[in-house]
């Protein structure tokens, strides 16, 4: 059976949840590699696919070619900001997002940036965008600030989300991370969402779970996955368990299903 907690979320909650957290009872070896890889490559494609834990949220709807807006710089800002309020305290959630924009611009002045970056984004857009871009990021950082205030765990910023190319299926996965605790059953993943939980929210966070193992090198998933949805005072969770990563791998190949059959409509 899967794990799905449900939690109010308050103030001590995800300390409680990494405090909880039990030591995974599986691990992802070569057979199981194997096996996966095989279930998506019987799905065919002409093209790359990558799949998240996005697409599998809303199911496996077609992703428009990605352009940077507001809501997409928010995360991206808000890490950078919150690397450097953990550098130093006594920095406000403003002037640490302040740094990074101009950071970003500094770095697109060079003119050796690429066209899709976010510090081109940044250049191009006009200062009412990017105050809107810095607001989401002072919000970000702030929410994922205050969550990692209350963990009396030891905890970082992870340097890059986790990803795995499966071989032979064309297919990237991509997971997501905003923080990593160290607890005494193993690494806990934290993500900080905007909004609310879809439905499909359980689905999202056992593919993060997935992703998170097949990355890593000896196959061990994280002990749990606790995703934040602080505006709606929701926190959910996803333990570590075979089965958890079984549902996790059968929401890939489903997702990549959809889309075949999607794909092969007439217009």
């Amino acid at each position: 059976m899967t794990s799905f907690g449900h939690h109010r979320y308050s103030r001590h909650v995800l300390d409680r949840l990494v405090e909880g957290a039990t030591t995974p009872d599986a691990s992802l070896g070569a057979a199981e590699r194997d096996a996966f890889g095989g279930r998506l490559a019987a799905v065919p494609t002409l093209e790359r696919r990558r799949v998240d834990a996005w697409l599998v949220e809303r199911g496996a709807t077609t992703p428009s070619a990605f352009a940077w807006s507001p809501a997409r710089a928010r995360r991206a800002l808000g890490r950078g900001a919150l690397r450097r309020l953990t550098a130093d305290p006594s920095r406000t959630p403003l002037a640490a997002v302040t740094e990074e924009v101009l950071d970003h611009l500094a770095r697109a002045a060079t003119g050796y940036v690429g066209s899709g970056t976010l510090a081109a984004y940044l250049a191009a857009v006009d200062d009412a965008t990017r105050a809107l871009c810095a607001a989401e990021a002072v919000t970000w950082a702030t929410q994922t600030g205050e969550a990692a205030a209350t963990l009396s765990h030891p905890w970082a910023i992870p340097p890059a989300d986790p990803y795995y190319d499966v071989p032979g299926a064309r297919t990237t996965l991509r997971g997501q991370r905003d923080l990593v605790v160290s607890a005494g059953a193993g690494r806990v993943l934290v993500r900080v969402r905007a909004g609310a939980p879809g439905r499909s929210a359980g689905a999202g966070l056992r593919v993060d779970l997935l992703v998170d193992a097949l990355a890593d090198a000896s196959g061990a998933p994280p002990a749990r996955v606790v995703g934040l949805w602080p505006e709606a005072g929701v926190a959910l969770s996803v333990d570590g368990t075979l089965e958890d990563l079984r549902a996790g791998a059968r929401a890939v190949v489903r997702a990549l299903v959809v889309g075949r059959r999607r794909a092969l409509q007439p217009a």
